[in-house]
């Protein structure tokens, strides 16, 4: 199941797309599918046909893994009652 990340690329926007496993520690490159803006626009330096990218590490700041639908109904958050 794919999970849903958004990459930090060093100089450009974040870029949300889908990333099928992730990567391990001796990868030298990431491989995401389906590259889109966060507001959900394409991505200006790229093709507008482009399926997935592989980004080298050395281009990447960070990746933040997306909590499906799924997985949110499991966490359980703090909330406080009313008065």
């Amino acid at each position: 199941m794919p999970k849903t990340v958004l990459v930090h690329i060093a100089g450009e926007d974040a870029i949300l797309a889908e990333m099928e496993e992730m990567p391990n520690p001796t990868d030298s490159f990431i491989t995401i599918t389906n590259p889109r803006r966060k507001d959900g626009k394409p991505v200006a330096f790229l093709a507008g046909s482009i399926r997935s990218v592989m980004f080298p590490w050395w281009r990447i700041s960070f990746v933040e893994v997306m909590v499906s639908e799924a997985e949110q109904r499991e966490i359980v958050g703090f909330y406080r009652e009313g008065k």
